[in-house]
Order: structure tokens, then C-alpha cells, then sequence
């Protein structure tokens, strides 16, 4: 199989959809991009800030009990992080398909 050349660009959006991703794992967005778990894990180790999201969401309170305010603030920020980290990853999804579109129009001789 011939050796794939991806631009610094391509290489710095993979690295932040991974880490933008909450729950994400590099087969999974490897998987997603056509890429190479191992090509992934060795770009992040080079390009990564290393600040992954944490999980969707805190623990709720046991049912019964009514959830404090403390509780209830954490669990909103959590929220508003997670959804933060949805938002941006959508949005390099568009930048990526954007690109690939503009590339494949290009391509074409009609």
C-alpha cells in the first residue's frame, strides 16, 4: 500500500477533533477520518495539547434527594463543556468536508 501524505492542516484538525471529542477514542476517530489508529495516537503525542474532554455530564444525585444547587451548577458547566466540545467538533467535521469538497471539484475535468 502506498504511503499516504496528509497536510499540517489535516494533522492539526484530526488531533483537535480528537481531543475536542468528549468519550473519544482513537480507533473511533481514526476510523472516522480513513486514518490509521497508530497515525492518530503518533499525532497527538507530537501535536496535542493534551487536554481531551472529560465524559458527558456529572452523576446525578440519588433519587429521592433533591439535587443542591452546587450539584446542579456542576452539572449544568459539564453540560455547557460537553456541548462546547460538540459544537467543535461539528464544526471541524464542516472545515473537513469543506476541504474535501473544494479538493474533489477541483479534480474533476468536465
Amino acid at each position: 500500500m502506498a504511503r499516504k501524505n496528509y497536510t499540517d492542516e489535516f494533522r492539526r484538525q484530526a488531533v483537535d477533533l480528537f481531543e475536542s471529542t468528549p468519550g473519544a477514542t482513537l480507533k473511533g476517530i481514526a476510523d472516522d477520518l480513513g486514518i490509521a489508529r497508530g497515525t492518530l495516537a503518533a499525532w497527538v503525542r507530537t501535536l496535542g495539547t493534551g487536554a481531551t474532554s472529560a465524559p458527558i455530564g456529572t452523576p446525578r444525585p440519588p433519587v429521592g434527594r433533591p439535587e443542591t444547587t452546587a450539584e446542579k451548577v456542576a452539572r449544568l458547566e459539564a453540560e455547557v463543556v460537553a456541548l462546547r466540545a460538540e459544537k467543535a467538533k461539528i464544526e471541524t467535521e464542516k472545515s473537513i468536508l469543506r476541504q474535501a469538497a473544494k479538493y474533489f471539484a477541483g479534480e474533476t475535468n468536465w
